[in-house]
């Protein structure tokens, strides 16, 4: 199991009338960095980010993947996982997007939206880092699980993930599902679909790794 580093988010209820909070102050120097990113994934930040709930919301050009994205944001929302877009000024270079395991939202870098094809394939594996979120036995532990078995992903994905994320062996596995799920139609809309039905478990559809067997297992999800 992966545990990822907990980003907290400190919210406050005022009395009546409501008042709505303004943006944390983020100073010229602190854009495209980890903090500027880190305030828009705890919503801290949220000028310059729209809610998306349809492929429409992406644009006209993304039509030709209509079907799939809309599954993927209708399950996203039914989930309870916040789906937007932001500037780009929020993110680190050449982050072209992100899931944050901690709040359950997921951001797209307005900068790349005219690259369907290349934003098609961040969807499906930044859901997919969704999906193994889910996979760890609920979306409100903070935990993600590999959820293929090792034979399913390609060797020469495999390779790939290991060279891209070599300063971080501990990923490697993920990542490796995430690119290929990124690669896949309909991976992560139909894992999605799972993950967002309440009448559904997950690892009743998509049997567990040894590893996460054991810690559903002894977590109490897994019971067989």
């Amino acid at each position: 199991m992966k545990k990822i580093m907990s980003l907290v988010a400190a919210l406050s209820m005022s009395a009546c009338p409501p008042v709505v909070a303004a943006d944390a102050v983020i100073e010229d120097h602190q854009w495209n960095t980890y903090h500027s990113m880190g305030c828009m994934m705890l919503r801290e930040c949220k000028d310059g980010t729209k809610s998306i709930k349809s492929w429409r919301d992406l644009g006209p050009e993304y039509k030709r993947w209509s079907y799939e994205l809309d599954r993927i944001f209708s399950s996203m929302d039914k989930a309870g996982i916040e789906a937007y877009v932001a500037d780009e000024k929020y993110f680190v270079d050449k982050t072209r997007g992100l899931y944050n395991v901690n709040g359950n939202n997921f951001f797209l870098n307005t900068k790349y939206l005219n690259n369907p094809q290349m934003i098609v394939s961040v969807i499906r594996h930044e859901g997919w880092h969704a999906v193994q979120d889910c996979m760890a036995g609920t979306l409100d532990n903070r935990l993600t699980a590999v959820v293929w078995h090792d034979d399913k992903v390609p060797d020469w994905v495999k390779r790939g993930a290991a060279i891209t994320y070599e300063a971080s062996p501990i990923a490697i596995p993920y990542e490796a599902e995430a690119m290929y799920a990124a690669h896949s139609d309909f991976e992560t809309a139909d894992a999605l679909e799972v993950c967002a039905n309440p009448d559904k478990v997950m690892w009743e559809y998509y049997p567990p790794t040894p590893m996460t067997y054991e810690w559903l297992r002894k977590n109490g999800y897994y019971d067989k």
